[in-house]
């Protein structure tokens, strides 16, 4: 899978050029322009890398770091500013984040930055729980929880929910679910993935969990908080007329 970047910054043109930018460097790249906004899709533990710009609406870039870091959300985070100090970015360090980008920054530059703390982070990758909203998706026991409550799944449903959970708001089509869950396109077929997404869907379903997995037709699957309504860029994905629940 590619790496996830969230790119937090109340400048369109920037939003614009990173998302471009880190695209081509073959990363998958979230944006948003709002605090709380990034707060909550952060939280979700799907990202591998954030990119916070500290003057941002809603919510700085300076207290979203620190309320991730107080509910122990290890994602490394580079902080954006154009704030050149050494107070500032002093402050930065001690809240939790992995480096600090004054703008206006070198492309080239930001990209090894975010190259170097992926690396950093690579044996914690891929730990700790997936959240989307009531749905808890522990990586580190196995389990699944909606509300607090168990929700039994077998190994390879739980791979499938595992992948589903780890892009929330992303289609994946059925191809990748063969090659992350199944190891090799040839080793299943894409029928097994329709029954297995049935399956998965069934036991969320059997929970009162409805609506977290979605069908895009003619593209693949989509997982998220059934409660949350996207919206804006962060949000951005297949429109509501393409998407099915069966």
């Amino acid at each position: 899978m590619k790496p996830r970047v969230l790119v937090v910054d109340d400048e369109p043109g920037v939003r614009k050029a990173l998302r471009r930018g880190l695209t081509a460097e073959g990363m998958e790249v979230v944006v948003t322009a709002d605090g709380h906004d990034a707060l909550r899709l952060a939280r979700t533990g799907t990202f591998d890398v954030l990119l916070l710009d500290i003057m941002v609406p809603g919510l700085s870039g300076y207290r979203v770091l620190e309320r991730l870091r107080d509910e122990g959300v290890p994602t490394p985070v580079l902080l954006i500013s154009a704030k050149d100090g050494e107070v500032d970015q002093a402050d930065g360090l001690d809240l939790g984040a992995d480096g600090y980008l004054v703008k206006p920054f070198s492309f080239v530059v930001l990209v090894a930055q975010v190259r170097a703390v992926l690396r950093r982070s690579g044996e914690r990758r891929g730990a700790g729980p997936l959240r989307l909203g009531p749905l808890v998706v522990d990586r580190d026991t196995r389990t699944v929880r909606w509300h607090d409550e168990p929700v039994p799944f077998s190994p390879r449903e739980f791979a499938l929910l595992e992948v589903l959970a780890g892009r929330p708001g992303t289609v994946v089509t059925k191809d990748e679910l063969l090659r992350a869950v199944w190891g090799d396109e040839q080793a299943a077929t894409r029928n097994v993935v329709e029954v297995y997404v049935g399956y998965v869907r069934r036991r969320l379903e059997a929970a009162g969990a409805h609506g977290v997995v979605r069908t895009v037709r003619g593209h693949g699957y989509v997982a998220s908080d059934p409660d949350t309504v996207p919206g804006g860029e962060a949000g951005a994905g297949p429109s509501a007329d393409a998407v099915r629940p069966t």
